[in-house]
């Protein structure tokens, strides 16, 4: 019977936001607009996870496990309008189910566990009192509900939709809503257009998307990336409607593009990109104290997910205590600080970039048929192409070349590294190949060092001259590694 009525519900609500359903055009409409606008948001994973030291779980954990002893929301909220974010993104389910709200459709909630504050309220009354804009995240794929398994996947889409009415009935403005886990079942089989137009009925211009958005072939489930979608109107949506593209964890090209295919119409899709503050990659803060990123590493992932009127989160979980572990909240703010954000401000931009696309040669390369490591890898505007030495060198060079007009007083570089997974299947340590370099420049046919280095980089090295420099030439030299040199991107920018 409910599902009776919830689709009559739809039905004569449909003509009512019809015209609030995504349309073919070449420029944002409003919801897009308000979504650029934003820029920057502070994402919050917590729930049961956090208590079982996972980033996932199967629905099957007791919800005694969920038991924060100092559960603070205000805090985390405080934290996000310190550090400059405009907008808080909070987990409200993940795959596992378990609710950080009291919904009447499931037990599987903080309503029934030894904490039972409604995680969801607190949050979205923190960001009204803190002046900053909500968000949710929800997983379609939830490994608690019974309707997940039936046959009929009409019923789990019912579930979805009741969820979804309390939180967009009960919790004041929302602004993004974030949907995941779709690879479990087919696109189709989500019932995203009904998603969308219930989601559109209470809030026209709430922006919603589904990670992984957008694939290489109409109707079916290949995938590329989002560093490599260089050309308009190539590529096209696996979930229609959504309002912008999420590939979660990748990196957008600097030169991404906006137009995206369905059923033969283009559509203006800006990009969300989504990275950790932890420098492991955890979503879900553990029990162990881990590192943070370093400012400088933050600081040009900022600019390079912002720019192009794309978006960030940046994810900074509570702990098991319930709070943002301050040493964490202190990185976000520091960061904030440094970039000068402010609510009543635009974002801040990078400098221009002079290296960009500048023919580029290495005296090594690794051998591959698709020649897919060469030295233009490192200014082609992408974070998922890489030049690579050769496996037998340790020691190259690499050489590109500069207008002697342009001026530059910076130079980031985005080293690759040796990635170890840790034992909960997703954080993992990267280790370094480059312990010692230098940068050097050639100007009147004299080559002079203005950089080096006898410790390692890190994921981004950030080079600030004190002085600006005019080259025809740079040089990247590897004086020592401990395995064959390679480089995402060396960035020469007149900040």
């Amino acid at each position: 019977m409910r599902t009776v009525l919830l689709a009559t519900l739809l039905a004569c609500l449909y003509n009512f936001s019809q015209a609030q359903v995504l349309q073919p055009s070449a420029k944002p409409n409003a919801a897009q607009q308000r979504m650029i606008q934003r820029g920057y948001g502070m994402f919050i994973h917590f729930g049961i996870n956090t208590f079982a030291d996972v980033e996932w779980s199967d629905g099957t954990l007791p919800v005694e496990t969920y038991h924060p002893t100092q559960l603070d929301p205000d805090q985390w909220v405080r934290t996000a309008r310190d550090a400059g974010f405009r907008y808080v993104l909070l987990i409200t389910k993940h795959h596992d189910g378990f609710c950080l709200w009291d919904s009447k459709y499931t037990t599987y909630d903080v309503a029934t566990s030894p904490v039972k504050t409604d995680v969801v309220k607190a949050v979205s009354d923190a960001c009204k009192k803190y002046g900053l804009q909500f968000a949710i995240y929800y997983s379609l794929w939830d490994r608690h509900e019974p309707s997940y398994k039936d046959p009929d996947k009409q019923k789990y889409v019912d579930y979805m939709l009741h969820q979804l009415t309390e939180l967009f009935t009960s919790y004041g403005n929302i602004c993004e809503l974030w949907l995941d886990g779709g690879w479990d079942r087919k696109p189709g089989e989500w019932g995203i257009d009904q998603v969308y137009q219930l989601v559109k009925k209470f809030n026209p211009n709430c922006a919603v998307s589904v990670n992984h958005t957008i694939v290489n072939e109409e109707g079916k489930r290949q995938a590329t990336i989002p560093g490599e979608m260089t050309e308009d109107n190539k590529y096209f949506f696996q979930y229609f409607p959504s309002d912008f593209r999420l590939w979660d964890p990748q990196m957008i090209t600097r030169f991404d593009k906006k137009q995206y295919l369905h059923n033969g119409k283009s559509y203006y899709l800006p990009f969300e990109h989504t990275i950790c503050i932890s420098d492991r990659w955890n979503w879900f803060e553990k029990s162990a104290q881990l590192p943070v990123r370093e400012l400088d590493e933050l600081e040009e992932l900022f600019y390079w997910s912002t720019d192009n009127n794309n978006c960030l989160v940046v994810n900074i979980p509570p702990d098991q205590t319930g709070r943002i572990r301050e040493y964490t909240a202190l990185q976000a703010i520091s960061l904030g600080k440094r970039l000068g954000l402010a609510l009543n401000k635009p974002l801040p931009k990078n400098g221009r970039f002079i290296s960009s696309h500048k023919p580029a040669t290495a005296t090594s390369v690794y051998a591959d048929p698709k020649n897919q490591y060469a030295a233009g890898a490192v200014n082609d505007g992408s974070l998922s192409s890489r030049w690579a030495a050769a496996d037998k060198d340790t020691v190259a060079t690499l050489e590109m070349e500069l207008s002697p007009a342009d001026a530059f007083n910076k130079i980031s570089i985005f080293e690759y590294k040796d990635a170890k997974t840790l034992p909960d299947g997703f954080s993992q340590i990267r280790e370094p190949r480059i312990r010692e370099y230098a940068v050097d420049i050639l100007t009147n046919g004299v080559w002079e060092t203005i950089f080096m280095e006898a410790k390692p980089m890190g994921d981004c090295k950030v080079i600030r001259l004190p002085r600006s420099y005019h080259a025809s030439r740079l040089r990247f030299r590897v004086i020592k590694a401990t395995a064959p040199p390679s480089i995402y991107e060396i960035n020469v920018i007149d900040k």
